[in-house]
């Protein structure tokens, strides 16, 4: 009995090919039904209306989206889905002819090409289903066995990542490892159910024990290979299983096949050479996949390295240490002489000072002197001081940097993004006299976590996704980071140093301690918040406060703490979101508008060419 439920599952080369290909062709057949049965989801109005859906490829080359256009117009859709369900019903056949090669390439192909169309309604299972069609295709193709053991050890390898790395990644949320995540993925709308949510409540210590064996059926399914497959049985067997329950808790039923699709080939590489089913497998892929696995560790290390030597740059600037001995570096084009306040640019929560790239023009272009500065780990600043970090040294931080850097007698104008919002605000308590005015933009507020429910609730998750991306950053996966949108937006000569930077793991690290940091405060905070004698301007993302209208009064809180007969204004910029507010060309115009008719009816103007930046300063 123990021998039948251990052991390898020993599958020929025709039989793993031919039974992946049938399970993918379920998974297809499935897929595409259900898309001929809610074609109304493809027009106006349904949720995959490719008028609304195509802006999402706004970025890729005319020729790309100009196919995607033909692909996506509902009578292409409909002929290709019909076509998809007549391949997949014959593949379900029996035989194994080469045609069953070209009809898993058409699968693959336009599973492919018809992806992009379907915002909603696609998932894991299509991406998985396809790739083991265009391999199998291929292998059928292929004109040796060698070639056709390549394709299949590489589906192999593929199955492996999937398990591995869901695993490893579970582990670094707090949920999973304390075991409460199934309770908490049980209780969601989207893939929730309320009767297994219930059980987990009534029997906790099962479901931890449920979630912690899910945990390590994922992160140890490679060892089916160890001790010439002596656990491939169960392994398999156990994860087959796990697609099942979700097929039925979760509502993925086309994860059953699509998953299941890959583990014939599983098996077939896991089966010891010695065995007559596998006798003459080519394993040659593995040792080659363990090469480039090598290579792409040595090119990810060498991106790395040269991303942290464009993000520490210390060319151009100055650097100030403060009274916690952290070294600020800061640049701009503020000079000894002059008049008028200075504007000093303070960033957000694992932000850096180019997100303020299209202000730093508008300021150029109106003749106002600015400084930027990075906080202590970020970018070329250093942190030194040997404490744990708490919000209030960003704040003195700052405190320090306008005193050492700004000449005595100049008032600033602090405009802080996020949480630089808020160290802007505690900075300026502080600083008293010397400052002009507040600019608060999308700004944080201290009881935001407690006042806001929707933000309260994410404050842990928030942790977990700086957290994972810092890990991942050290591990060198940096090289496959894709560059976000806000850094498409800024200035093209901003560009390439806003990705090093943002790809540096000091950024997410130092913003991971800025975030717990914050967090404590501002759960802690009892208010209410201090009065400032000086101007300010309170913008807000429109998106923000539609989401949260809590944030919208704590904005009003913001301007309520500044001094009457002092000018203080409120602006929502309509259409932005909390990162747009600043990158976007368009809303970023918007704000700046606002933040140039505020200084220039709170200040005199700045003298006609005053100062000019150089183009260094432009680029940074």
């Amino acid at each position: 009995m123990l021998s039948g439920l251990s052991g390898p599952m020993p599958l020929s080369r025709n039989q793993a090919m031919g039974a992946s290909e049938r399970l993918s062709a379920v998974t297809s057949l499935l897929s595409s039904l259900e898309h001929l049965v809610n074609r109304k989801q493809k027009r106006p109005g349904g949720l995959n209306d490719w008028a609304i859906a195509r802006h999402g490829h706004a970025r890729y080359g005319r020729p790309l989206r100009k196919l995607l256009d033909a692909v996506a117009d509902e009578r292409t859709t409909t002929v290709l889905h019909s076509a998809r369900a007549t391949a997949s019903a014959a593949l379900l056949l029996p035989g194994d002819g080469r045609w069953r090669g070209a009809a898993n390439l058409f699968l693959g192909v336009s599973g492919a090409l018809l992806y992009p169309t379907h915002r909603y309604g696609t998932d894991g299972s299509d991406q998985a289903s396809g790739l083991v069609q265009t391999a199998t295709g291929l292998a059928r193709l292929a004109p040796t066995p060698q070639a056709q053991d390549a394709l299949l050890w590489y589906v192999a390898i593929q199955s492996n990542l999937s398990y591995a790395i869901s695993g490893w990644v579970k582990l670094l949320g707090r949920d999973w490892r304390t075991g409460a995540a199934l309770s908490g993925v049980m209780r969601t709308r989207t893939y929730g159910h309320e009767g297994v949510w219930r059980l987990t409540k009534r029997y906790p210590r099962s479901a931890r024990t449920l979630a912690h064996g899910v945990l390590a059926l994922e992160c140890l399914f490679p060892v089916l290979y160890l001790k010439g497959g002596l656990l491939t049985r169960p392994v398999i067997a156990a994860v087959a299983s796990f697609h099942v329950a979700n097929g039925f808790v979760m509502g993925l039923g086309r994860f059953v096949p699509a998953f299941a699709a890959m583990h014939p080939m599983v098996a077939y590489t896991s089966t010891p050479r010695s065995h007559p089913a596998v006798a003459g497998r080519d394993d040659r892929m593995l040792g080659t996949m363990g090469l480039l696995l090598a290579g792409g560790a040595v090119a990810a290390s060498a991106v790395a390295a040269h991303r942290r030597l464009r993000a520490t740059d210390r060319a151009h600037g100055s650097t100030v240490t403060t009274r916690h001995g952290n070294e600020l570096f800061h640049d701009g084009t503020m000079t000894g002489h002059g008049s008028g306040p200075v504007v000093v640019l303070v960033h957000g929560l694992g932000a850096i000072p180019a997100h303020f790239s299209w202000y730093t023009r508008a300021l150029n272009a109106d003749g106002r002197q600015w400084l930027a500065y990075s906080r202590a780990g970020y970018g070329p600043s250093r942190r030194r001081a040997d404490t744990p970090h708490h919000l209030n040294e960003s704040v003195d931080d700052l405190v320090d940097l306008v005193r050492a850097a700004v000449p005595e007698g100049r008032q600033v104008s602090l405009v802080g993004h996020s949480l630089g919002g808020e160290i802007a605000r505690r900075a300026a308590v502080r600083l008293g006299e010397r400052v002009h005015s507040v600019v608060y933009v999308d700004s944080s507020h201290p009881e935001q976590l407690d006042r806001s429910d929707q933000q309260g609730k994410n404050a842990r998750f928030v942790e977990e996704m700086i957290g994972t991306t810092a890990v991942s950053l050290r591990l060198g996966l940096g090289i496959l980071m894709q560059t976000p949108e806000w850094v498409r937006n800024l200035p093209a000569t901003v560009r390439s140093r806003a990705m090093a930077e943002y790809a540096d793991h000091r950024v997410w690290t130092a913003a991971l301690r800025e975030w717990r940091a914050a967090e404590r405060d501002f759960r802690s905070f009892t208010g209410p918040l201090a009065p400032l004698d000086a101007h300010a301007l309170v913008l807000s993302a429109q998106h923000t406060v539609d989401r949260d209208p809590d944030h919208l009064l704590m904005h009003k809180d913001l301007a309520d703490a500044h001094g009457t007969g002092r000018t203080v204004r409120s602006a929502v910029v309509e259409g932005s979101d909390h990162e747009g507010i600043l990158t976007d060309p368009q809303f970023a115009a918007e704000a700046v508008r606002h933040l140039l008719a505020f200084l220039g009816d709170t200040t005199a103007p700045a003298p006609s060419g005053q100062h000019t930046a150089t183009a260094d300063q432009e680029a940074r």
